[in-house]
């Protein structure tokens, strides 16, 4: 297993370490980026919508798609005009790429995004960053090595409003902050996170089921599991990795944290316990922080009541709105602090995650979710995953950059 230090990589600067290949492959502001889609299913979908509706504003075109599955392949190219191309691998080939769109199931993040950095393309690469932690070390590496620019799917981090959080809470207006609540809860009639099977698909023929396990241990066709992989660990580690994933991000960022200290985390299948799904249908996380607070993730797919999303410092409360934030002095504090409506300027939106990536490549702005924030995530959220799994208290090991048991 490789391992990076974190603390190397941040003193040298990603910006920094640019190789001679991804310097060539510097776009002018006027230069017209050109984009390839690994992956073809309904989270791309969305993604592509949205780049043939910027394609002339920003200057960027999907000119290839790539999807183990003909049918979704063929949508594809009928949405953006991209041609198909069986074999990702080829796909990275092309020297007219600049940039890939990797939406494919978790499992495949990790092996995909060291594919394309090393064929010098700049990488967009929905969220969680890898399946694994082990996975995530390789490729902050790996982007290290080449200079490429990777964006994480975690577009709430185009919503500024955790930045401009973040800064208050630097200054101390908040006071000492011991607890950060956050969730993302959903509810569903007679099964959750149930997708319908195409039964039209023909594996061996119109569909690569081979392709699609992958580094998973190997089945027999599934369509289940193909259509529904979110509910399956081989593929996914569920309410953690997609939705909880989002959730902490912003919660890390706000806060200026990195990796827990500690985490536990509990659950079931608690009402929909007749489900083939593996993961539970109800999920909840602790992470302790050295910085001394708690993160508190709540979700259910049974209920979707919302929790405030909240920071608690000693003096003060920051919520976090549709809008973007209010702070609320604590009554204790109230002659000392002032309270505080901030109105968002960004938003949790693809394109403008998209636009940030591309200004990234042609005039190196910083990146609003990199890899190393994608890596904080990861660990998180799979420490989670693995807590439930195991039943443990688990530790995070900052030498050696594992997880251990407590």
């Amino acid at each position: 297993m490789d391992s990076v230090s974190r603390r190397t990589f941040l003193a040298t600067g990603a910006s920094a370490m640019t190789t001679a290949r991804a310097y060539d492959r510097v776009k002018g502001a006027n230069e017209r980026l050109f984009i390839g889609v690994i992956g073809c299913g309904g989270m791309a979908t969305g993604h592509m919508r949205q780049l043939v509706r910027m394609k002339e504003a920003e200057n960027a075109e999907i000119t290839a798609v790539s999807d183990i599955y003909k049918k979704r392949a063929e949508r594809a190219s009928q949405l953006t005009g991209g041609k198909i191309v069986k074999d990702y691998r080829r796909l990275l080939e092309s020297k007219e790429i600049d940039y890939v769109l990797i939406a494919t199931p978790e499992h495949w993040h990790a092996q995909m995004t060291l594919d394309a950095a090393s064929a010098g393309k700049h990488i967009y690469c929905e969220k969680p960053m890898t399946y694994s932690v082990g996975e995530a070390t390789r490729v902050v590496a790996k982007i290290k090595q080449t200079g490429v620019k990777m964006q994480v799917g975690v577009q709430g981090m185009s919503d500024e409003s955790y930045e401009v959080a973040h800064q208050h809470v630097k200054d101390g207006v908040l006071g000492k902050v011991v607890l950060a609540q956050i969730d993302y809860s959903r509810n569903h009639l007679g099964d959750f996170w149930l997708s319908p099977s195409d039964e039209t698909a023909r594996p061996g023929e119109d569909l690569d089921w081979n392709a699609f396990l992958g580094p998973a241990r190997k089945r027999p066709w599934d369509p289940e599991r193909f259509f529904s992989w979110r509910r399956f660990w081989d593929y996914s580690g569920g309410i953690a990795s997609d939705l909880f994933i989002h959730r902490v991000t912003r919660i890390i960022k706000a806060l200026g944290l990195t990796f827990p200290d500690t985490v536990v985390a509990t659950g079931g299948k608690f009402e929909f316990k007749e489900s083939k799904a593996e993961i539970p249908d109800t999920f909840n996380m602790l992470l302790d922080y050295p910085e001394g607070v708690t993160i508190q993730l709540v979700s259910s797919m049974a209920n979707d009541t919302p929790v405030s999303h909240l920071l608690r410092g000693h003096k003060a409360t920051l919520e976090f709105t549709r809008t973007g934030f209010t702070i609320t002095p604590q009554h204790l504090y109230a002659k000392e602090v002032k309270p505080v409506t901030y109105e968002k300027k960004g938003a949790e939106d693809v394109a403008l995650h998209h636009k940030n990536l591309q200004a990234a490549i042609r005039k190196n702005e910083p990146l609003k979710c990199d890899c190393m924030l994608g890596y904080y995530g990861v660990v998180a959220a799979r420490m989670g995953v693995e807590s439930y799994r195991r039943r443990k208290y688990l530790r995070w090991d900052r030498a050696k950059e594992r997880i251990v048991h407590a």
